[in-house]
């Protein structure tokens, strides 16, 4: 039995040695260029015309794929590059049955190819009326913006050799009603990929409130569930009497990403599945039980959401590329990077955790499915005061897939962590009481 008292203060997981040549390599003029070509389509919206080459969602969906097939070519085979097409049936934002096509670009780990993290942007835009495709819907913000980021990411990483898969994908039909990212989770879901964390970012093109109020230039917003939105009648129960509504997966993932954002950005993790009556792509995944959180600006203006673009009362309305502050879409772009390839790089979450419950002790067993990663050196124990909100304390346990702790679980949180042989960590993962 392992003492209490050898548990050390809490180490966060550390960015890669690597990370910070990799994040120098993102450049707000190709994002600046990306988003404006973009908006240059005049309407992304769903619903809008699909075989003209110069407007409307087939354009642009045409010009995306081209783009990063472009960035593929220096990746020596591992990227690859896909239009995933499926017809939407009729529904309610879909009048008629409607072509709906994702690009996405997937970059095969070389270590554990198995291992899957997902970040997106949506492509399509939207104006006042969800209905109408006809008028223009630049875009820029909602979400231009969360394109260039992926873009961007793609094109800086598709030359190197992640450890884990990496995928980058523009999604359509989001403003429809997450339909192209629903259709994504799915097919991922039935072919039993581990997807182990997947990031939306949707209308990150500013860190200012566009009015001079509150100006964050250096923050961004990261919303992650608590109770996962998978949850079953049965998990429900157990959570009810011994807690655990902080310690989801996403919950850990947006700990984890807190604990590697970059020097100059602040990651304001937010614990909320999304803001107020809104949603984006990423709870398509967390409906399929995925760890998934959505980055965003920190002060939204509704002037420059969901408009059209008109000047009423000497106001602009509309998404227009010149309330977008390009050198901030750059510094998200390298939040996300921080994280992919943090979580890449580093082993997997563990699987399997179970706290014992078979009998009544002061002591805690924890299990855990061992791993096969060539590189893992080991696991560490984290725990927590219940009302702590991050994990306080660590006890290295070495490369076994079982521990007990002098320590009783009816008064902590416990969950268990990998590390490799450079010492990096990997999410924690919390434990399910033992059947």
């Amino acid at each position: 039995m392992l003492a209490a008292g050898a548990f050390l203060p809490f180490a966060d997981a550390r960015p890669d040695a690597g990370l910070a040549g990799i994040q120098r390599e993102i450049d707000p003029a190709r994002i600046e260029a990306i988003v404006r070509k973009l908006v240059s389509f005049g309407t992304r919206h769903t619903l809008s015309v699909q075989d003209d080459p110069a407007r409307g969602i087939g354009a642009a969906r045409d010009w995306i794929f081209a783009e990063l097939q472009r960035y593929a070519a220096a990746s020596q085979g591992r990227m690859t590059v896909e239009l995933q097409s499926f017809v939407q049936p009729v529904s309610p934002r879909v009048p008629v049955p409607t072509r709906i096509t994702n690009v996405i670009a997937t970059l095969t780990g070389r270590t554990t190819p198995e291992r899957v993290y997902v970040v997106t942007g949506h492509y399509d835009s939207r104006v006042s009326d969800v209905m109408d495709a006809v008028k223009d819907a630049p875009g820029a913000d909602d979400d231009a913006s969360g394109v260039a980021v992926i873009m961007e990411l793609a094109r800086v990483l598709a030359g190197r050799q992640p450890e884990s898969t990496l995928v980058f994908a523009a999604v359509a039909g989001e403003e429809q009603g997450l339909y192209g990212s629903d259709h994504m989770a799915q097919v991922y879901k039935d072919a039993g990929t581990d997807i182990q964390a997947m990031f939306s970012n949707d209308i990150v093109g500013t860190g200012s409130g566009h009015d001079g109020t509150r100006d964050e230039p250096r923050t961004v917003r990261l919303f992650v569930e608590g109770v996962p939105t998978a949850e079953t009648a049965a998990e429900a129960t157990v959570r009810k009497s011994v807690g655990g509504e902080n310690d989801g997966p996403s919950r850990q993932l947006g700990r984890f990403v807190k604990s590697v954002e970059p020097a100059d950005m602040k990651v304001r993790v937010i614990w909320r599945r999304d803001r107020y009556l809104r949603g984006s792509d990423h709870i398509s995944f967390l409906l399929r039980g995925y760890p998934a959180a959505r980055f965003t600006e920190p002060r939204e203006n509704f002037n420059h959401e969901h408009q059209d673009v008109r000047v009423e009362n000497g106001v602009q309305y509309g998404d227009l590329p010149r309330f977008c502050d390009w050198a901030y879409i750059a510094r998200v772009a390298k939040v996300n990077l921080a994280a992919l390839w943090s979580l890449a790089q580093a082993p997997g979450t563990p699987k399997g955790v179970v706290i014992d419950t078979t009998r009544l002790t002061n002591d805690t067993t924890l299990r855990w499915q061992p791993s096969t990663e060539p590189d893992l050196a080991g696991y560490e124990v984290v725990w927590r005061e219940t009302t702590a909100p991050d994990w306080q304390h660590t006890l290295p346990v070495g490369k076994v897939d079982t521990a007990t702790v002098d320590l009783s679980k009816d008064n902590v949180f416990f969950g268990v962590r990998a590390v490799d042989s450079t010492g990096r960590r990997s999410p924690v993962a919390a434990p399910k009481p033992s059947s």
